[in-house]
Formats: C-alpha cells, sequence, structure tokens
C-alpha cells in the first residue's frame, strides 16, 4: 500500500513550477496568475516558496489595505477561533451587535446588514434597492430600474453580469436578468435623461477600480446625490474597492462630502483574513427587509464580526486614513515625472493609482511581468493599463521602491 504523505509536507517540498503545474491541472483557469507561488506575507512584503520577496501593490484588491497579517487583526481572529466560529443567524450571537453598531457608527447610517462576499453585498444592495421602490416610492411591481455606470465593475454573478459591459464577463453568460440601464460614467446630463418615476436607484463606484483607478469629474458625485434626491431615488455607492481609507478619507464619497442612501462594503472589512461584506442605510431603507427574505448562512457569523469589529475600530482611530492621504501625495508626485517617459496618464487618489501605458510601450501585462522581475506585484487591466494599490502601512521608503521599479520596468 503506498503510504500518503500529509499535504503540508507535500506543498512544502514542492517547486514553483510544480505548485503551477497542479493548479492549472487541478484549478477550474477563471483566472490568469502572473508566474509567481507566494507563501507567506507580512506588512507590505509577500515570500514566494523559493524565499524571494516582494512588494505587494496589489493587496489584494484593497482587500489587504492593512498588510499581511496585521497583528491586531491576527489576535482578534485568533482569539475568537478558540470560542465560537459559527452559529448562523438562525441564533444570536455576542459578536454581531458589536460588530453592526461599530460599522453602522462608521458610515453614519442606522443599521447594517452583513453578508460575505463583495458581489453578494451588491446583489443585497439591489435587492433592497428594488423591495424599497415597490414598498417605499410605489413602483409597479416588476417595473423597477437601476441606473448603472458604463465601465462598471461590481462583481460577476449572474445579475452582476447583466448589467456588465465587460465581454469577457458577459458573453454566453444569458439569459441575463433585466431592469438596468447603462448611462456613461461622469456624464451627469446623461444620468438625468436615464433617471424616471420607475428608478428605484442609481448604483455607482466613486471611483471605478477595475476599469483603471477612474475618478470622476469634479463635482460628479453631487450631482449624482442632487438628481437621486430630485427624483426619489435611491443613490447606491459601491465601495468595496474605494472605501475603507484606501482613498485618504473613510470612504470614497467623502472627497466630495456626498452621503449615499447605502454604503456598499468588502474586501478590506475582513482584514484581509476573512471574506466579510455588508450594506448600510437607514431604518427607512433597509426595514424592507423581513425575516427571511435575505440572509446568509455565514453573514455575521461571529468570527467574521470579531474580524470585521476589530477593522472597524482601527479605521476609527484616523491612522490608516492619514497615511493614504500623505503617503498618495508622495506617490503621485513621484510618478508625475514619468508621464511622457512611458506613461501617457496617471491618476491617484490616496494609495491607488492608475497608470495608463503610452503606445508602443509594454502592454499591461507585459508591464506587470517586467515589475515581477524586478520585486513589485501590480496587476493589469483593459490591456494597456496597471493599477497599483499598496498596503496602507507601506513606508515612503518602500514607495520609492516601487516607483523605481516602474521607471526601471518602462525604461
Amino acid at each position: 500500500m503506498t503510504e500518503t504523505r500529509p499535504a503540508q509536507e507535500t506543498s512544502e517540498t514542492l517547486d514553483s513550477n510544480a505548485h503551477m503545474t497542479l493548479t492549472e491541472r487541478y484549478a477550474a483557469h477563471n483566472y490568469h496568475p502572473l508566474p509567481v507561488v507566494l507563501s507567506h506575507g507580512e506588512g507590505a512584503w509577500v515570500t514566494d516558496v523559493e524565499g524571494r520577496r516582494y512588494l505587494d501593490c496589489l493587496a489584494g484588491y484593497s482587500a489587504l489595505n492593512f498588510g499581511h497579517g496585521h497583528p491586531r487583526l491576527l489576535a482578534r481572529a485568533h482569539a475568537q477561533l478558540d470560542r465560537l466560529t459559527l452559529t448562523s443567524r438562525a441564533f444570536y450571537n455576542d459578536l454581531l451587535g458589536p460588530f453592526a453598531q461599530g460599522l453602522a457608527e462608521l458610515t453614519g447610517k442606522e443599521v447594517v446588514l452583513p453578508m460575505n462576499t463583495g458581489a453578494e453585498a451588491v446583489e443585497t444592495a439591489v435587492k433592497v434597492a428594488r423591495k424599497w421602490g415597490y414598498v417605499v416610492k410605489g413602483v409597479p411591481e416588476g417595473a423597477a430600474n437601476i441606473v448603472v455606470m458604463e465601465g462598471n465593475f461590481h462583481g460577476r454573478t449572474t445579475t452582476i453580469v447583466s448589467f456588465s459591459d465587460d465581454k469577457v464577463a458577459r458573453d454566453e453568460y444569458g439569459p441575463f436578468t433585466p431592469g438596468f440601464r447603462s448611462v456613461t460614467y461622469g456624464d451627469a446630463q446623461a444620468l438625468r435623461e436615464a433617471v424616471d418615476d420607475s428608478t428605484v436607484a442609481v448604483l455607482l463606484e466613486p471611483i471605478q477600480g477595475e476599469g483603471g483607478v477612474v475618478i470622476p469629474p469634479e463635482g460628479y458625485l453631487r450631482e449624482v446625490r442632487e438628481i437621486c434626491d430630485a427624483t426619489g431615488t435611491l443613490m447606491v455607492a459601491d465601495e468595496i474597492q474605494s472605501g475603507l481609507a484606501r482613498t485618504g478619507r473613510t470612504f470614497a464619497c467623502e472627497h466630495e462630502d456626498v452621503v449615499p442612501d447605502i454604503y456598499v462594503l468588502g474586501k478590506a472589512l475582513g482584514g484581509g483574513l476573512y471574506p466579510v461584506s455588508a450594506i448600510a442605510a437607514n431604518h427607512d431603507v433597509l426595514d424592507v427587509i423581513k425575516p427571511g427574505t435575505h440572509g446568509s448562512t455565514f453573514g455575521g457569523n461571529p468570527l467574521a464580526a470579531a474580524i470585521g469589529h476589530e477593522v472597524v475600530t482601527m479605521l476609527a482611530e484616523g491612522e490608516f486614513q492619514q497615511r493614504a492621504a500623505t503617503l498618495g501625495g508622495v506617490l503621485e508626485e513621484r510618478l508625475r515625472p514619468l508621464v511622457g517617459r512611458g506613461l501617457a496618464a496617471i491618476r491617484v487618489r490616496g494609495l491607488w493609482a492608475g497608470l495608463d501605458i503610452e503606445p508602443g510601450g509594454p502592454s499591461g501585462r507585459g508591464l506587470s511581468e517586467r515589475l515581477l522581475d524586478r520585486g513589485v506585484l501590480v496587476k493589469d487591466t483593459h490591456g494597456s493599463t496597471i493599477r497599483i494599490a499598496p498596503p496602507l502601512v507601506v513606508t515612503e521608503d518602500e514607495i520609492g521602491v516601487l516607483v523605481d521599479a516602474v521607471a526601471d520596468s518602462l525604461a
């Protein structure tokens, strides 16, 4: 009989090529990863199975705002693992109430509805907006529409790809969910023309992350708020990537002093340890949800609530917002000289940047691979753009390492 070695021992004996081969053979090909196999992370740095270190400038698409293995988050998770991890919402637990209170206070809202992934939170916001439209606004049953933005990214569930213009995510997955209207992002007049008496919500990202860190024109979010107020329509802000200190404010909407009716949150809410998401709103919106109308086996579980509460507590202290604002200024200042020297344009808001590569230069994937060779991890999007989102614990010297690597890779 052949002896089977423990999985952990087997994993530790494999090199990068063996790991990549194993993954490609047994894991579905729904991603096209860069050729690096990571095994350890601390702060803003990760290490591969051969022991080479990399500066992580993707941070799990902003899920790792607090870095890899933040001591406060690890301590809170470890303590909760020894106590209670799951009860389901069939019962109360002693962690959900404090977490919900903390998140409600952080958002300035009255109540939260916890879920797990960002896509689930978006789906929840869609359901709540439609229910609110029928129960409160008085839209005829089945007639509700939600206005969304071209270039959006809210996830890849069937309903969400129904209003995506990303052909890779959308093609051959129909029939699609009806009830969505798409308008040009940043065009307030187009939004005015799209909203009618049956519009229940306007769903948008304050900054389009997957689109390449696309920042709307100054004043656009205020105009969206005004249009929603004038038409009795909910403003729903997907702050899954842009929120929780990434842009130098707790929420990206704060850059225009705008408060949406519904915040959609995820990624960093779980501290990079565990999937935690939620929507936050006032009672006049979220009270349309009654027992049995929406739920989740894992949403609001004790482990998630413990981690989420610690995240909220850390954010309430303001340190990470300040770091993102200050170091974001350093990042923009150091990137600016590269425009015209390999970069066609840069867009920076806090510690979040989109870099457009000049025609004739490498592709976004190509530049990402060059940066990988120089010990920096980033991700491409839309062919000729890369996104930069280091953990908010990154230092000024590490920002210098990043920009030097970009300049060297472009040269």
